[in-house]
């Protein structure tokens, strides 16, 4: 196990140089990192702490270019890399805070890595964007319960996503059966994105 803390540039060489020497070349990387500071509960959005916002983007968006840079010495030629984004963040929800900003930030970060890397490599970046999950990241956000449980509603198949079918699109995204896959965000919501209208969530609200 290495420990990096990703706020700190020379903790992030630190780790890349350890790890690439000890198992280079590296074929994959998983960054599954965010943060969101939420100690003074949710605000409206208009009133967000400028630190806080600046602290999320650093960990939470920033660390995945700072990441893939140190990497880059120590990459296979044809690495994948792979982020967790979220299903869209195009819905202003309320106890989400100014989390879906940063995602944003995240996917925007996916395409120009893998514009940027295809200069000089083969590596790929793609970004695993999951509808509401069960995590103990999750557990930490206010009413994230009841939206949970919302969405599991609104998926076509009315069962949550689960962790494993994440890590499974994770898995094939870094395997050479993606290979032409590059520079993409990949919605793993079973369906919820298609169906906010479903008959049986309406009718509950009659």
């Amino acid at each position: 196990m290495f420990t990096c803390n990703v706020e700190s540039q020379a903790e992030i060489d630190a780790v890349a140089k350890a790890v690439g020497e000890a198992r280079g070349p590296i074929h994959g990387l998983v960054h599954s990192i965010a943060f969101a500071n939420y100690s003074e509960g949710m605000k409206p959005f208009h009133e967000t702490n400028r630190e806080d916002f600046l602290q999320a983007v650093n960990i939470s968006a920033f660390s995945l270019v700072a990441l893939a840079r140190a990497f880059k010495p120590y990459f296979d030629e044809q690495a994948a890399v792979v982020t967790i984004g979220i299903s869209t963040t195009r819905m202003a929800a309320e106890n989400y805070g100014y989390m879906a900003p940063i995602k944003a930030a995240l996917h925007s970060s996916v395409v120009f890595l893998a514009k940027s890397f295809s200069a000089d490599t083969k590596i790929r970046f793609n970004a695993v964007c999951p509808g509401l999950l069960k995590t103990s990241a999750s557990a930490g956000i206010p009413g994230y319960l009841d939206s949970y449980l919302y969405a599991e509603q609104a998926t076509l198949r009315k069962q949550a996503v689960s962790t494993r079918e994440v890590a499974n699109a994770v898995a094939f995204l870094l395997s050479p059966r993606s290979s032409g896959i590059n520079g993409q965000e990949l919605v793993i919501d079973a369906g919820m994105g298609v169906n906010y209208f479903d008959k049986s969530i309406i009718e509950k609200m009659r």
